[in-house]
């Protein structure tokens, strides 16, 4: 049967506008709203044009795109709840127009299947019906397939340029209450500027990556710097939350094969993905690339079952005892807890693996040593002092892991910008315990 023939089937949902779809939202409904490149314009833009919607709470991860419903003049209809948060909501989070949860990236599918967030509709970009009737959540599984799961209503956008993909990510479009057909471009992320800084930094985290490891990643110059100089590498393997166009020459070459895995082997395991057309055509249709729920790709105890994990993550600030800071500039948040202690956790459980923190050791060009003696008042810590393995920065590599706060202090020193060496040195001799 045609994809044709299933949507116009009297036991499906018929094809809708956008307007007829968002229509099945009411005033006070909590809603989920899919992310990153599989974010449903068509409904957020009809949501917002149908004056009568008020009062909803919009619960979501990174969101791309036209994004109006988080404008001022609509502040009070719409209530947005990020769970991360990306640079457009950032000042209304600050301003007090919109919310920030703080919540392991692990941990979001329990809130919407426990009903601790009891979610009544929920809106997804998905990938056109096959012949059995199943479409896709396409390039991001991560909350939504809980949401799809959990919520009583599901509102669709069937986008065909959407990648169908592989894994957890099929939604049988019986589940589905209403929809509307698109054929438009997903959104890109642009490429990240890899500087002199960055491309130091990626040099030494390669040098921690040995032939077989298994990589956790994100999004960004120094991820990128990364694997740009894993080339020489040897079956390498990818069990992360997300990826984008940085790990395709790896894919591409077979640098990456995941063939020494032990969960999901032979297979590149993401949560979500985000990036270029490129990535969205080498994802579609791919049985080697899987997307299954971040409670999966982020339990550390099954990250923990392959070996030589080495997880790559960001931080703004490291204080000298290891706490590091990950998602606030003092009391703003800036992004969100995400994924990073679930993957700094599964990396040192697994077998050889090595949770790296990697950061510039300047902000505000070179006025800000972002190794601090204290973390800013306010910032929040994301991986406890008690967690913390490698941090790395442009000036060198250490590992914290068995030592004491006066040998983590040293060591996070060595590897501060030289210019605020001695600054941090005195401030140091001021605490007793060191």
């Amino acid at each position: 049967m045609s994809s044709t023939q299933l949507l116009s089937s009297p036991a499906l949902p018929t094809e809708s506008s956008a307007d007829d779809v968002v229509s099945h939202l009411r005033a006070g409904m909590r809603v989920f709203v899919q992310g990153a490149s599989a974010t449903p314009t068509a409904l957020l833009e009809a949501m917002v044009d149908r004056p009568a919607l008020r009062d909803l709470r919009l619960y979501h991860l990174h969101l791309t795109g036209p994004l109006r419903f988080i404008e001022r003049e609509h502040s009070e209809r719409f209530r947005s709840v990020s769970f991360f948060v990306g640079a457009e909501f950032r000042e209304p989070v600050a301003e007090g127009r919109a919310d920030f949860m703080p919540v392991f990236l692990s941990d979001i599918p329990r809130l919407f299947k426990s009903r601790r967030v009891p979610l009544d509709a929920v809106l997804v970009q998905l990938s056109p019906p096959d012949r059995h009737g199943l479409c896709t959540l396409g390039t991001s599984c991560d909350a939504a397939k809980a949401a799809v799961e959990s919520a009583s209503i599901v509102l669709a956008e069937i986008n065909e340029q959407m990648p169908r993909t592989h894994g957890a990510t099929a939604v049988p479009l019986s589940r589905v209450t209403a929809f509307v057909r698109t054929n438009r471009p997903l959104h890109e992320g642009s490429r990240p500027d890899i500087g002199p800084v960055e491309t130091q930094i990626g040099a030494r985290v390669a040098e921690l990556i040995d032939d077989g490891a298994c990589l956790q990643m994100g999004i960004g110059a120094i991820p990128d710097a990364v694997l740009l100089r894993l080339g020489g590498k040897n079956d390498l393997g990818v069990h992360t939350e997300m990826f984008s166009d940085g790990l395709l020459p790896l894919l591409e070459s077979g640098v990456v094969n995941n063939r020494r895995k032990a969960v999901h082997r032979g297979r590149t395991v993401s949560s979500f993905v985000t990036g270029s057309r490129r990535l969205f055509d080498y994802v579609n249709d791919h049985p080697l690339v899987e997307l299954h729920p971040c409670d999966r790709t982020n339990d550390h105890t099954l990250i923990r079952q392959n070996d030589d994990v080495v997880a790559i993550n960001s931080a703004l600030q490291v204080d000298l005892s290891g706490q590091v800071c990950a998602d606030s500039l003092g009391h703003r948040i800036y992004s969100g807890i995400g994924g990073q202690m679930d993957f700094i956790r599964g990396a040192a459980e697994s077998l050889r693996g090595k949770p790296v923190i990697a950061l510039p050791s300047t902000a505000a060009h070179g006025d800000v040593s972002r190794i601090t003696l204290t973390l800013t008042p306010g910032a929040g810590v994301v991986t406890t002092r008690g967690h913390v393995h490698w941090v790395v920065t442009e000036y060198g590599a250490v590992d914290l892991h068995g030592c004491t706060l006066r040998e983590r202090a040293d060591a996070l020193i060595s590897i501060a910008h030289p210019d605020h060496r001695a600054a941090l040195r005195r401030e140091l001799a001021g605490l007793r315990h060191y």
